[in-house]
């Protein structure tokens, strides 16, 4: 599957005010009131962008932050990671690679035993394609994500 994800001048236009904030401006929505932190639904975020594949819900888990939170993303090479040095102090801020869409930051907090990161994500930034809806949109691709016997399903994540 080939795709050129990139941030168009449309996909701008579709985004909501929240969206082209958090996605163009690096803000933050609220915690605990964003559309996805206790979302448990098995399927894939994309960049709401671009629609690039981001992260998968086999490697969400509930941190408690009150943002969703992703163990890793489905491809290295589908984020950036970037020093930010605001709001006085050194964190590490993750965009998606096609569109330069801020997605949030990750930190080293996250499950031991899943290699110890926390991708704090901001609902604002993602789309979610629910699994049953995978090849009607074009992530087809990604349907082995859920039905490997490497993955544990989300609900085993959850604390």
């Amino acid at each position: 599957m080939s795709h050129d994800y990139r941030r168009t001048p449309e996909a701008l236009d579709r985004l909501t005010p929240l969206q082209r904030k958090v996605t163009q401006d690096d803000a933050t929505e609220p915690a605990f009131r964003n559309e996805f932190w206790n979302n448990h639904e098995p399927g894939l975020y994309v960049d709401v962008v671009s629609g690039q594949p981001l992260f998968a819900s086999v490697h969400k888990y509930d941190s408690r932050s009150g943002w969703p939170s992703f163990t890793r993303p489905i491809d290295d090479d589908a984020v950036t990671e970037h020093v930010d040095r605001s709001l006085w102090m050194k964190r590490v801020e993750v965009r998606s690679s096609g569109a330069d869409s801020h997605l949030g930051h990750v930190f080293d907090d996250g499950p031991a035993d899943q290699g110890g990161l926390r991708y704090c994500i901001n609902s604002a930034a993602l789309r979610f394609v629910h699994l049953d809806d995978l090849e009607a949109e074009g992530y087809g691709d990604y349907r082995h994500l859920f039905t490997t016997s490497t993955t544990t399903p989300e609900s085993e994540h959850r604390a």
